[in-house]
């Protein structure tokens, strides 16, 4: 892996996979169509995040789509970001990560965390009490795993008496692995333990967290020694005009938004204080960058710069956008960061 700055960043998908409205089917065709652009485009690797019982997580098992994107595309890493361990036996997530791994010849990358709302573990008969130390035994587990060998943990939640791990990952010592957060105490767990950072929000915001992750010393990663990447996320729409990239953003915006919320409205459940309630507040807070391709690369490097960010991990499909709109942003992107590094 090369060293990436903010002027020249490596740039990724992500993907929430929220529902436009189409039929289920064709929205997983779509999505498909979109993983082959990407891969013919040359972005690094496809970011899928997983939810449950929402309108916002379409596809609630991201290792069965990503066994199809694999099949799909050549040089294109995939990840799950972020796996949600609380919903997995450990050692289960290990053998499914090893599998991918190998069907996808080495292109996995492997994305852990608890969620963000309770009530999708609660789904799952998680108690949202003990989601917390439950993960942290689950995530243990799994970095023992992947570190090879006879397998044993005896926790609060988790127990294992010499567990033969008889499948192991393609890569070595196994596969990157990512940790999505917002709190300086996870960005610290990441930078510890030789993961790559994911981040969201207004770059001061991040700022804060990245800085937390690179006081940590060396920033290498275990499986290439390349430098771990710091990844900040960005909706992005591109138009041939400002005019033209706003009309097609603001109702997609408002889709995702109204997806976003489905949980917490049915369960009245107070929203993120971050979530920006307007497609008007997610331009403000930084969370949409919408307008012509030079307008959104002057926007996208000062958002990376003041982040401390060396990784775009943009999202060009979201709410009813089309898949001709997202391929045009996708396009974009590759011609504006991708293209001129070559």
């Amino acid at each position: 892996m090369t060293n990436t700055t903010a002027s020249n960043p490596t740039c990724g998908i992500f993907d929430h996979f929220d529902d436009s409205g189409r039929n289920i089917t064709e929205q997983y065709a779509d999505r498909l169509v979109l993983a082959e652009a990407y891969d013919r485009l040359g972005f690094y690797a496809y970011h899928l995040a997983e939810h449950h019982c929402t309108p916002h997580g379409g596809r609630p098992s991201p290792n069965v789509f990503l066994s199809s994107v694999i099949q799909r595309t050549r040089r294109l890493r995939v990840n799950q970001l972020v796996m949600l361990l609380n919903l997995y036996h450990p050692l289960r997530a290990f053998e499914e990560i090893c599998m991918l791994d190998h069907l996808s010849n080495g292109r996995l990358e492997v994305g852990i965390g608890r969620g963000s709302l309770p009530m999708e573990l609660t789904y799952f008969d998680v108690n949202p009490d003990v989601a917390s130390s439950r993960y942290e035994e689950a995530s243990q587990i799994l970095v023992n795993a992947m570190n090879g060998g006879v397998l044993n943990y005896r926790g609060q939640h988790f127990v294992l008496d010499d567990v033969p791990l008889t499948l192991p990952s393609h890569q070595r010592p196994h596969p990157p692995t990512w940790v999505a957060t917002n709190r300086p105490e996870s960005a610290g767990w990441a930078a510890a333990n030789g993961a790559n950072l994911a981040c969201v929000g207004p770059s001061s915001v991040v700022r804060k967290v990245t800085d937390v992750f690179r006081a940590h010393g060396n920033l290498r990663r275990p499986a290439d020694g390349g430098d771990l990447f710091i990844a900040l996320l960005r909706m992005i729409v591109i138009g041939r005009s400002e005019a033209e990239a706003y009309l097609l953003a603001a109702p997609a915006c408002e889709r995702w938004l109204t997806n976003f919320k489905f949980l917490y409205e049915m369960n009245d459940i107070p929203l993120p204080a971050n979530l920006p309630p307007t497609f008007e507040a997610a331009i403000a807070s930084e969370l949409c960058v919408v307008g012509t391709r030079a307008s959104v690369r002057q926007i996208v490097l000062q958002h990376l710069e003041e982040a401390g960010a060396n990784y775009l991990l943009c999202q060009p499909a979201f709410g009813n956008l089309s898949v001709d709109a997202a391929i045009n942003t996708a396009s974009a992107i590759h011609s504006e960061f991708i293209a001129p590094g070559g």
